[in-house]
């Protein structure tokens, strides 16, 4: 569906900042297969180096902690639809599900119409009485937690589940302007 862009080579001064920007999911990769970044007792620091980890992590090898990163990003790839094409799939498929993962101050300010904000018992219910083959659309701000969201209905069989490449930020730039875009502030 979307298609595959090229990124800067990966090497082991590649800061974890720098990675994890590049290549979003490339946390849940390190976790899945390296337990590196899901908790306090294996997590990095943002300006260490793919170097550093790995050295810090019982020594793997740079190359296959890179080919595994940017293998899992193609598959990241793979799992997500540009904004034009949910445009196109919401008018041929007016009952499409579409999932929003953010929190539901944000959901409240701006949502994509017809969505549904994600709670534990909409999940519930989902995983109860939803058509495992029937496709479904997951979105966030930006396009790169809702990939984790999209791995966790697919690994509950839901296959046909995607995410929405660039999150409501694109969609609303590429698709819909009425949907006010807004950027999320963090403070200390």
């Amino acid at each position: 569906m979307t298609a595959i862009l090229e990124l800067p080579q990966l090497s082991g001064e590649t800061r974890m900042t720098d990675l994890l920007r590049l290549y979003p999911g490339a946390q849940r990769a390190l976790f899945a297969k390296y337990h590196i970044g899901g908790c306090r007792s294996c997590g990095f620091q943002p300006d260490e180096t793919l170097a550093q980890v790995c050295e810090r992590n019982e020594n793997i090898p740079i190359d296959e902690v890179i080919a595994h990163i940017q293998s899992s990003h193609d598959a990241d790839q793979s799992i997500q639809i540009t904004p034009q094409e949910l445009s196109k799939l919401r008018a041929n498929h007016p009952a499409l599900k579409l999932l929003d993962v953010r929190t539901r101050e944000e959901h409240e300010a701006a949502a994509i119409p017809g969505s549904q904000l994600v709670t534990q018992d909409l999940i519930q219910h989902i995983f109860a009485t939803w058509d495992k083959t029937a496709p479904i659309i997951i979105y966030d701000h930006l396009g790169d937690r809702a990939l984790d969201a999209v791995a966790y209905f697919i690994g509950h069989g839901f296959a046909e589940t995607k995410c929405l490449a660039g999150g409501i930020d694109a969609y609303a730039l590429k698709v819909d302007a009425s949907i006010p875009r807004y950027r999320v502030e963090l403070t200390d």
